[in-house]
């Protein structure tokens, strides 16, 4: 059987493959330490369980829009007005399955031949891989722990070409946790200003920021920039919700509604209970989310702390997200029983077989000298993985 040339372009997603290997060896009676997920290891709240459960019991169990139900696009509107001061209209919301499938959504309709998409790096492995299926181009911008992984206005205006149709901005940022402030987001919104093309701004971890930073959209800070800006969330990190599938974007009209023609060739709806549930999410009690954040940031600045005391690894302070991206380029070079390690690929093989821990190797977000560790996980997990990665550490040689 010959496949289509688009399946070798891309990569399966490494997050999700480093998690089913973890859990596969759990399920094999391993004691494996799974970083891998970008998932809250909390439950869903409660009062939104309900909201599904009354749900089902209402029956609705049907087709919803394509594009989801104008209860949960109305919920979205306030949440965007209330926190932001954006104003959106119902055909300016398109709902679909999961934040990732919002940004699919969004270069299927929007990118073809020709078209750049630039995209800071370190970058969530999906963003190079949905441009290149939709036929673009990704524009790499470089960073590092020294710039506090963020993109400055010069390197951004270096890399803006004729062929520019998108900027994609991930703040708080998976993989590095790294957030932009207003002032930051202002000077970027100046040089977009300058040009014409699309901002892709992921927000899925807005509620998640820590150090007393606040969330900033930059199509808040520099009103201008809405009429060209798409603003994607979700519930799934914000309300423990990744299984229930529901994302969102915000913008033009005309791309809104082009996005829904796709996903009525492709999904459909997004689930109806998932939508009841959604709805109870953004306009239901709020503490568990202030909760979480409270728990995320004391496991960031334990498992920070860890990282940089061990030898030959830095670790940058996240801001936000529930992720460290720590540089182990010191101990490349090194080995265990002969079998030298020489890049994040090698290294995270190692911590797997050796210290039975699960990590994200950087290459996977276009960084080798790192690796992506989750902190969604239990403080006593995070202590027993950062015992073994410490152990593994001074067993190389």
């Amino acid at each position: 059987m010959k496949l289509a040339d688009r399946v070798n372009k891309i990569q399966p997603s490494p997050t999700l493959a480093i998690d089913a290997k973890a859990k596969a060896l759990k399920a094999q009676g391993v004691d494996i330490v799974g970083f891998g997920a970008g998932e809250p290891d909390f439950d869903t709240p409660l009062n939104i369980k309900e909201a599904a459960k009354k749900a089902i019991d209402a029956g609705f169990t049907k087709y919803t829009p394509v594009g989801g139900t104008d209860e949960l696009k109305d919920a979205i509107i306030a949440k965007m007005k209330n926190d932001h001061g954006l104003e959106y209209t119902r055909d300016e919301i398109s709902v679909a399955c999961g934040a990732k499938h919002s940004l699919y959504n969004i270069s299927q309709a929007l990118i073809q031949e020709g078209d750049e998409v630039i995209i800071p790096a370190p970058y969530w492995v999906s963003y190079p891989d949905q441009v290149v299926l939709a036929g673009g181009t990704p524009v790499f911008i470089e960073t590092d722990e020294a710039a506090g992984f963020k993109i400055t206005p010069a390197q951004l205006g270096k890399a803006i070409t004729k062929n520019t149709k998108a900027l994609i901005l991930n703040s708080p940022c998976n993989p590095t946790g790294a957030s932009y402030t207003i002032d930051e987001l202002k000077a970027i919104g100046q040089v977009c200003l300058k040009h014409d093309f699309l901002i892709i701004s992921d927000d899925i971890y807005e509620r998640l920021m820590y150090d007393g930073m606040k969330f900033a959209e930059i199509a808040e800070v520099v009103p201008e920039l809405k009429p060209r800006t798409v603003v994607v969330n979700g519930v799934s990190k914000t309300y423990a919700m990744t299984g229930w599938r529901i994302g969102y974007a915000c913008g033009p009209k005309e791309l809104m509604g082009a996005m829904t023609k796709m996903q009525s060739q492709s999904t459909s709806n997004p689930t109806s209970i998932a939508q009841k549930a959604a709805v109870e999410a953004l306009t239901g009690p709020q503490d568990a989310v202030a909760a979480m954040a409270v728990e995320f940031e004391k496991r960031r600045t334990y498992i920070v702390e860890r990282l940089n005391a061990m030898p030959g690894v830095t670790c940058f302070s996240s801001t936000g997200a529930f992720y460290v991206f720590p540089n182990f380029c010191g101990i490349y070079g090194k080995s265990f029983n002969g079998k030298i390690i020489g890049n994040s690929t090698e290294f995270a093989a190692y911590l797997l077989e050796e210290a039975k821990v699960a990590i994200v190797p950087g290459v996977a977000f276009g960084a080798d000298k790192y690796a992506r560790l989750s902190y969604a996980v239990s403080m006593e997990n995070i202590q027993k993985g950062m015992d073994r990665i410490e152990a593994a550490i001074k067993n190389l040689q």
